[in-house]
């Protein structure tokens, strides 16, 4: 599976947000805060990775894991009580792999204003109970 380059997967310009379901929301909370009040990166990505898990755990039907993460933009801070909603699309599947691209958007609490904060390319393999890749559903690769 060929990786998008830093170019392909640069900040796109939309300036709303996806008009598709998003797979996870959430709401920011103090615990996942710095002291400044903005939200960890870390804490961020995880719910990324959650969210285009789902979307590749969909896909794939059944279990899958994490391989890649590639491409991560952080364009803006996210604030204690910000609304996170994460859109997932896509990108491309192999034999065993689905690339989905993640961007995730926040309502912000202070004044409502919807801002895409990240996004980035999240890779899943499907795997069996053993834990090795295993081909994707017919129609999936």
């Amino acid at each position: 599976m060929d990786k998008l380059s830093a170019q392909e997967i640069k900040h796109s310009t939309r300036a709303t947000p996806p008009q598709s379901v998003p797979a996870l929301r959430t709401l920011t909370m103090p615990a996942d805060a710095n002291p400044n009040g903005d939200i960890f990166g870390g804490w961020l990505m995880s719910q990324m990775d959650v969210a285009g898990g789902i979307h590749a755990y969909s896909l794939s039907g059944g279990r899958i894991a994490t391989v890649a993460v590639d491409g991560m933009s952080f364009h803006l801070p996210v604030h204690i009580g910000d609304l996170i909603s994460c859109h997932c699309v896509t990108e491309r599947t192999g034999t065993t792999s689905i690339a989905v691209k993640v961007e995730t958007w926040v309502k912000r609490r202070a004044d409502g204003r919807e801002e895409k904060v990240t996004e980035g390319l999240f890779t899943y393999v499907a795997i069996d109970a053993k834990g090795r890749p295993r081909p994707l559903p017919v129609g999936e690769s």
